[in-house]
């Protein structure tokens, strides 16, 4: 591939590290927040490998921040979340959603709070930094949204740790599960904190300098090499064995909390005010109608994650759909998330699933598929 003539138009835009993930072998893209993601180092099956066994960089710059700053900063983050944040200390992530007025989901971003009012929500793919300005029009609160220069790394897997401390010291042990810290690599600002997308122990490295995207990605697989680092992509098949969602796939505006079982991410019991809350207590006075469920797929292992959402049959009735399918070479199983109706999500309820190779039997199973309690992830 030619980087330099690789593209669709200057409306979808290259990361940081893009040249960077090229030389080291990237062969696919898809198109994440306006900008490329790389999607293919070759083989998906060894990039899993990779990740549970050593460690893999991501060039994940594509969960672009939506920065927030001002006097009034708090009061609107709080405004955009359900989630109570009067815990959020300065120096600590948590994972939120972001509702509409419905109750819909509109992202499930990381909040990061650098400071008593400088906060980043870092995002899944979604335009909240849109959401985020209208939202704020008539809030009568004085607050500053932007997209800043900062791009994102994410270094997983279990020797992500022996890497940090030879990039940043002994020092970065310390760092706590979803808490954050600030640091300069050889003139290289950045902010790294304790998160990931892979269920696995890593770290996010948030470069604050657009112009040292490449430098920063070749220092980082310099340190790795005596540790097995490889150039790598997000993993569906990992994503999947965690129970982890994928907005658009597993979630969208037409979802709600409730259903994907994250009420403990809805705080409707306290005097707080956010954007939804109406909409939620009458979601859950009322009930809801589906109810997201972990299966497992009966057939040969599947060639690759799904591409559509499957039809779930029960007595010629479709009563749901898949919308994460992929075959785990670790569990040796097809493991799915399916979206269903919620008189049929209990834990051993069989069905049927028609895939782009046939319809096969399905059966409702306990999700996450794999260390339920993330004890990999929070050691």
């Amino acid at each position: 591939m030619s980087n330099k003539n690789f593209g669709f138009g200057t409306q979808i835009r290259k990361s940081p590290y893009f040249d960077s993930t090229v030389k080291w072998g990237a062969t696919g893209f898809s198109v994440y927040n306006h900008m490329y993601i790389p999607r293919d180092f070759g083989n998906p099956e060894q990039n899993f490998w990779n990740l549970i066994q050593t460690a893999i960089l991501c060039d994940v710059a594509v969960e672009r921040q939506v920065e927030i700053t001002g006097p009034d900063a708090y009061k609107f983050i709080q405004l955009l979340t359900p989630r109570d944040l009067s815990k959020l200390a300065i120096g600590q992530c948590k994972y939120v959603l972001i509702t509409n007025n419905d109750g819909g989901i509109l992202n499930d971003p990381v909040l990061l709070r650098l400071a008593e009012n400088h906060f980043w929500l870092s995002l899944a793919d979604s335009d909240v930094l849109l959401w985020a300005q209208g939202v704020a029009v008539n809030s009568g609160l004085n607050v500053r949204i932007k997209e800043p220069d900062v791009s994102p790394l994410q270094l997983q897997g279990p020797t992500s740790g022996k890497i940090m401390i030879k990039l940043f010291g002994e020092g970065i042990k310390d760092l706590k599960y979803y808490w954050l810290r600030e640091y300069d690599l050889d003139g290289i600002p950045l902010i790294v904190s304790r998160t990931g997308w892979s269920s696995e122990l890593g770290y996010e490295i948030y470069l604050r300098d657009g112009s040292k995207g490449n430098e920063l990605y070749e220092k980082i697989m310099a340190a790795g090499k005596e540790y097995g680092i490889q150039p790598g992509h997000t993993s569906t098949i990992r994503r999947i064995e965690g129970g982890m969602l994928s907005y658009h796939a597993d979630a969208d505006i037409y979802t709600n909390p409730f259903e994907l079982g994250l009420d403990r991410l809805v705080s409707l019991e306290s005097d707080i005010n956010f954007v939804g809350k109406d909409a939620l207590k009458k979601i859950k006075q009322n009930g809801t109608t589906r109810k997201q469920v972990g299966i497992e797929i009966h057939c040969e292992p599947l060639k690759g994650p799904n591409t559509t959402f499957w039809k779930i049959i029960k007595d010629n009735k479709d009563i749901g759909k898949v919308t994460s399918a992929v075959y785990s070479p670790r569990l040796k199983k097809n493991i799915a998330l399916a979206m269903i109706s919620i008189e049929h999500s209990g834990i051993g309820n069989k069905f049927k699933v028609t895939t782009n190779e046939g319809t096969f039997g399905c059966a409702v199973v306990e999700k996450p598929f794999y260390d339920p309690k993330k004890k990999i992830a929070n050691s």
